[in-house]
């Protein structure tokens, strides 16, 4: 059993999904943008199957542009760059650019992104999040990470 945060300025149809006739468990959806699914397989993947035709054309890329990603690896932890983080958000964000900072429990590097669709735009800001991140452009994440430097957990 869980309790779901439960917004009275939405209507149960968009919070609350049923998406098959003969699924009994909901598709839980929070600030229409979280969708919470069961654990269970079968009716995870039930579910997927069924909500697929609804979220299809959410997901279609209209300019045919695609979604650019940039990682980069630093050494320093969230708290040490998230003040330089937070200022590029601000200043990317009406370029359609999102910036994530995310932590590897156990490894010895962090992950920045920074995602959005204009790559020559993303790629001029390449430079400065590695200055101020003291960090590399990366392909995949953990490329970078050097064996036998896991941070005790």
């Amino acid at each position: 059993m869980i309790e779901l945060p439960y917004d009275k300025s939405r209507s149960d149809d968009e919070q609350v999904v049923f998406v098959a006739e003969d699924l009994w468990v909901p598709l839980a959806v929070v600030n229409g943008n979280v969708h919470i699914l069961p654990g269970v397989p079968r009716l995870f993947e039930k579910i997927i199957d069924s909500y697929k035709p609804r979220i299809m054309g959410r997901l279609a890329d209209p300019e045919g542009k695609g979604a650019y990603r940039i990682l980069i690896s630093t050494p320093l932890a969230e708290s040490e760059v998230a003040g330089a983080l937070t200022a590029l958000a601000q200043e990317v964000e009406p370029k359609g650019v999102k910036v994530g900072s995310y932590p590897r429990w156990g490894k010895s590097r962090n992950t920045v992104t920074l995602v959005g669709r204009d790559r020559e735009y993303m790629d001029s800001l390449i430079d400065r999040v590695e200055r101020d991140v003291k960090g590399k452009r990366i392909s995949v994440e953990g490329e970078d990470d050097d064996a036998g430097s896991d941070k005790d957990t």
